[in-house]
């Protein structure tokens, strides 16, 4: 039998990973996961959807660090950010490594966009607004996309293997599509994989097989740059955050390439079930858990029928359906 050569790679790479950990929190390493144990088993789900799915493991740290730890909002989103530059990166890898197909383009052009979101939004849009809305404006987002991504599933339909054009105009929302994603991203630690995937499913129409992996990498580049941001320019990576962060390295670098690969397995639909499902648990755990107020109401309702209506939209556009429902050769 032959060596899996994706699987020697993960492992070495996790073993790389535990190392530096290992090197960068002695002596402390163990006594920092007893500490925070409830970060590292949150974390143990966390990357796995992250690696999964378009979700990105800020959906479940975000919520649980905030409501369930209570956890400063600030310190949910920085962790979000900096959780994902190992996990998500580590997913990237893998993902090159088992050689699954991804639209590179889409990766070059949306994550340029991304870096001028997430800093923007990081440095000028999030001290502005109230956790509270922040997180129910991400939820009613993507509340909007569960619906059309519904219909979709349960009808039988073609899927582009790669962009049908790639000229000016995708570029273009390519790059809008990242600022916008990067925004999201920069206001609660995640975003720009969802917002992605979900201009790639529904006006793209690629793939969920294709669209998953494609907006994992998208997710490391922009978590990295957020990191980073938050690291070296705004100095708001504290030492609890590092410590919060600490005690889940050595579990996202297994739990979201082991996602990435689980990913593989599935079939598109199976996919959008799954996507489904976490956003409905996304949409009942933030009605329950944020205290919702007539100013939260009325601003989610708003941006979910904007979303909406924008899917709509999208849905409905002719030009980058496969050929042949184009009626080509």
């Amino acid at each position: 039998m032959g060596i899996n050569k994706p699987l020697l790679f993960s492992t070495a790479l996790a073993l790389a990973v535990w190392l530096a950990w290992y090197a960068y929190s002695s002596p402390d390493s163990l006594s920092i996961i007893e500490e925070y144990w409830t970060v590292t088993l949150t974390m143990v789900f966390g990357s796995f959807i992250a690696g999964a799915t378009s979700e990105g493991g800020g959906a479940v740290a975000f919520p649980v660090f905030t409501k369930v730890l209570h956890i400063a909002p600030l310190d949910a989103k920085v962790f979000s950010l900096a959780i994902q530059s190992v996990g998500m990166t580590a997913a990237s890898l893998t993902i090159i490594a088992l050689r699954v197909p991804v639209v590179w383009p889409v990766i070059a052009w949306v994550s340029l966009g991304g870096l001028a979101g997430v800093s923007i939004s990081s440095a000028a849009l999030a001290p502005l607004l109230s956790p509270a809305l922040l997180k129910m404006l991400f939820t009613a987002m993507i509340a909007a996309f569960a619906l059309p991504l519904t219909i979709l599933t349960w009808q039988k339909r073609l899927h582009n293997d790669t962009l049908p054009f790639f000229g000016a105009r995708e570029k273009a929302i390519m790059l809008l599509t990242g600022t916008v994603g990067g925004g999201m991203t920069g206001l609660v630690g995640n975003g720009i994989d969802i917002i992605c995937f979900s201009v790639m499913v529904l006006w793209f129409r690629l793939s969920e097989k294709v669209s998953t992996p494609t907006s994992v990498i998208l997710m490391a580049v922009n978590a990295l740059a957020g990191f980073a941001l938050h690291g070296f320019l705004l100095d708001s990576f504290s030492a609890t955050v590092e410590r919060y962060w600490l005690s889940a390295v050595p579990v996202v670098v297994i739990g979201a390439p082991l996602g990435a690969y689980c990913c593989t397995k599935l079939n598109s639909r199976c996919i959008a079930v799954i996507l489904i499902l976490l956003i409905l648990f996304e949409l009942l755990s933030s009605l329950i858990l944020i205290p919702l107020t007539a100013n939260i109401i009325g601003i989610s309702l708003t941006v979910f029928v904007i979303f909406l209506w924008f899917y709509y939209r999208i849905t409905r556009s002719a030009r980058y359906r496969p050929a042949c429902e184009r009626g080509e050769e």
